[in-house]
């Protein structure tokens, strides 16, 4: 049986009438990697401030390793907190940066000396204890971060867009070596962004918040292919959002009447009526752009935009009324605006939403 390393239970948390978090339920298991996703002002900073420590809850309980950490000072709890800014203190050294919260503990000077050098190994930055800050790159100083971090041995890693001071490349290089040296050490980390890649390449599980409300909380392939509403289809990748009626339902299919006369073809689950208002969510990646289309949705559209990206391109399509977005691998061509173009789409390729913005089930 898998163990419980955070346990948010009704957690709520306001400042005067603005109610930042509603009512969170949330376990997340040991040693896996959780990530908070969401716009800005949706509540997820404000739950891993809650978990560290730096704001309390109004009302619901937060349990780190068992215990009740509610009333629990933010010194007496076992957590580590990287900000997006680092916050390395400049006139200390590397070593002197590691060992703070080590020294806080009191631990004795040989064991400081031994675990400052295993953090630094930790994360492939061995040798630099007696450097400041300032000489070293932005990377590094991330890593140095994590390293102070993770050399306390916490409960939980707590991590509020460390990366989003990087730049491009080294931003995604930092993604994978974060992934690495979490797996490696095996700690329990709750990760904040607000970018939708990140969140897909580096998490066990994603949870969606909006308005201090988890939408969705699932694996990145759950949450991805089965968005739970169209908040989550909409920020979280590229989706075609088409509006139709059930015609008929039947046996895990059914036929959906668009808005614009077509008629096509999804599988649906047994709550689909006959008649029902939906809202058809296909992937940009599930479109298929190309001379001669296949299956059952197949639309006949003109490129009115291309963004070619090397392997791949999006095309903007205007596809008999409707307008679609595609992200496809390039394989042949590249196809440029005014081309003529077939569009299809598998029925398992199709979610389908209710009047309430949520997914039948």
């Amino acid at each position: 049986m898998t163990e419980t390393a955070v346990d948010l239970k009704g957690v709520t948390l306001t400042y005067g009438p603005f109610v930042a978090v509603k009512d969170v339920d949330l376990k997340i298991d040991k040693g896996s990697f959780v990530t908070l996703l969401g716009p800005s002002g949706c509540g997820k900073t404000t739950i891993l401030r809650s978990i560290a420590g730096l704001v309390s809850p109004t009302a619901g309980e937060i349990v780190v390793a068992g215990r009740l950490i509610n009333d629990v000072p933010i010194y007496k709890r076992n957590i580590g907190l990287v900000f997006q800014n680092y916050a390395l203190f400049p006139h200390k050294t590397v070593a002197d940066n590691i060992a703070f919260g080590l020294k806080y503990r009191s631990v004795p000077k040989a064991q400081i000396l031994a675990k400052v050098k295993r953090a630094l190994d930790m994360v492939r930055l061995p040798g630099v204890e007696k450097k400041l800050p300032s000489q070293l790159s932005g990377g590094q100083q991330q890593r140095i971060a994590l390293a102070r971090a993770i050399v306390i041995e916490p409960d939980v890693l707590l991590l509020d867009e460390p990366l989003s001071a990087l730049d491009a490349n080294l931003r995604e290089e930092m993604r994978t070596e974060l992934k690495i040296i979490q797996r490696e050490v095996g700690i329990t980390t709750i990760f904040v962004t607000h970018d939708q890649e990140e969140a897909l390449a580096m998490s066990d599980r994603i949870v969606v918040m909006n308005h201090g409300l988890i939408e969705q909380n699932g694996t990145p392939e759950e949450v991805y292919r089965t968005p739970a509403s169209k908040f989550v289809a909409s920020f979280l990748g590229q989706s075609n959002l088409i509006a139709g009626t059930i015609a008929e339902a039947a046996d895990g299919k059914a036929k959906i009447t668009l808005d614009n006369g077509l008629s096509i073809e999804a599988e649906a689950p047994a709550s689909a009526k006959q008649g029902g208002k939906v809202t058809v969510i296909v992937r940009a990646q599930r479109l298929e752009v190309g001379k001669k289309a296949k299956g059952p949705n197949k639309l006949k559209g003109k490129i009115a935009a291309t963004s070619y990206l090397g392997g791949s391109a999006i095309y903007a399509i205007e596809a008999q009324g409707l307008k679609l977005q595609a992200n496809t691998i390039i394989e042949d061509q590249v196809f440029r605006e005014g081309d003529a173009v077939d569009v299809s789409f598998a029925p398992s390729d199709c979610v389908l939403l209710g009047e309430d913005d949520r997914r039948l089930a």
